[in-house]
C-alpha cells in the first residue's frame, strides 16, 4: 500500500513539474521580428501563471475530500479505523488532487498564451 501511494505522489509531482507546450501559431505573412517580439511578451505573461500554485490548491483540496471519504468508509466497512482510512483517502485524493492541479495550470498557461497571441492579431490554430 505504502509503495501504491508513493508511486502515485512521485507521478502527481512530475506532472506538476511539467511545462506547458507553446500553442502552434500561423505566421505566414507575418513580420518575423515582430513574431519573435510578440512570441517572447506573451510567453513572459504565460510564465506568470503558476502551474504549482494550482498543484498545491488541488493538493489541498483532493487531501481534504479523500481524507472526509476514507474516514467514513474506514468506519462503515470494518476492519480498518476511521484514522486509518482518513490517512490512506488524505493521501491518495492529495495525489489526485495535485496532479489534476498541476494540469489546470498548465492550461492556464496556455490559455494565457493564446489570448495574448490572438489579441495581437495572430492567428493561433490549437
Amino acid at each position: 500500500m505504502k509503495r501504491i501511494v508513493a508511486a502515485v505522489l512521485t507521478a502527481s509531482m512530475l506532472a506538476a513539474c511539467s511545462s506547458y507546450s507553446q500553442p502552434m501559431v500561423d505566421t505566414k505573412g507575418v513580420d518575423s521580428s515582430r513574431y519573435s517580439q510578440d512570441n517572447y511578451e506573451c510567453e513572459q505573461y504565460a510564465n506568470q501563471v503558476s502551474p504549482v500554485g494550482d498543484a498545491a490548491v488541488g493538493a489541498l483540496g483532493g487531501a481534504a475530500a479523500g481524507a472526509a471519504l476514507g474516514a467514513i468508509t474506514g468506519a462503515l466497512v470494518g476492519g480498518v479505523s476511521a484514522g486509518t482510512g482518513a490517512a490512506v483517502g488524505a493521501a491518495g485524493g492529495g495525489a489526485l488532487g495535485l496532479g489534476g492541479g498541476a494540469v489546470t495550470g498548465v492550461q492556464n498557461q496556455r490559455e494565457v498564451y493564446r489570448r495574448c497571441m490572438a489579441g495581437r492579431g495572430y492567428n493561433v490554430l490549437n
